[in-house]
C-alpha cells in the first residue's frame, strides 16, 4: 500500500510542477505579457482580448525654418558645416530632419545638433 501512495503522490507532484514551470509569471493586470521568444504578445487568462494601443499623440507643432537653409539658399539638402555656421543662421540647435541637420554636428546621437553645453 505504501508503495502505491508513493508513486500516487509522485504523479501529481510531478504533474502539478510542470505547470509551474510552463510560464515564468510577469503577467499585467489583464492577464497578458511580451512573449521574448517569438515577440508576441499573448494572454492567459480567460477570452478577454489583450487592452486596445492607446492612439498616437498629435504631432507637436514647430515653427519651420525654411528662411535657415545652409550658406541662406532656398536648397535644405546640404548640412551646416559646422555649429558656428548653425549658430550665425539663428538654426541652433538642429533637429534631425531640419533643414541643415547633419549627423557631423550631432556629437551624442540624440537627434540635435549644436546642442548648448551646460557651461554656456
Amino acid at each position: 500500500m505504501r508503495p502505491t501512495l508513493f508513486g500516487v503522490g509522485f504523479w501529481i507532484a510531478l504533474a502539478c510542477s510542470a505547470q509551474v514551470q510552463a510560464h515564468g509569471g510577469g503577467l499585467n493586470k489583464d492577464g497578458c505579457h511580451n512573449d521574448r521568444k517569438s515577440s508576441g504578445y499573448h494572454c492567459h487568462r480567460g477570452q478577454s482580448a489583450p487592452p486596445p494601443l492607446s492612439p498616437m499623440p498629435p504631432p507637436q507643432n514647430t515653427p519651420a525654418r525654411h528662411d535657415l537653409t545652409p550658406g541662406g539658399g532656398s536648397s535644405p539638402s546640404r548640412a551646416f558645416r559646422n555649429c558656428d555656421e548653425a549658430r550665425a543662421a539663428g538654426a541652433a540647435p538642429v533637429r534631425r530632419g531640419d533643414p541643415g541637420y547633419g549627423p557631423h554636428l550631432d556629437r551624442d546621437n540624440d537627434g540635435i545638433g549644436c546642442e548648448p553645453y551646460r557651461g554656456r
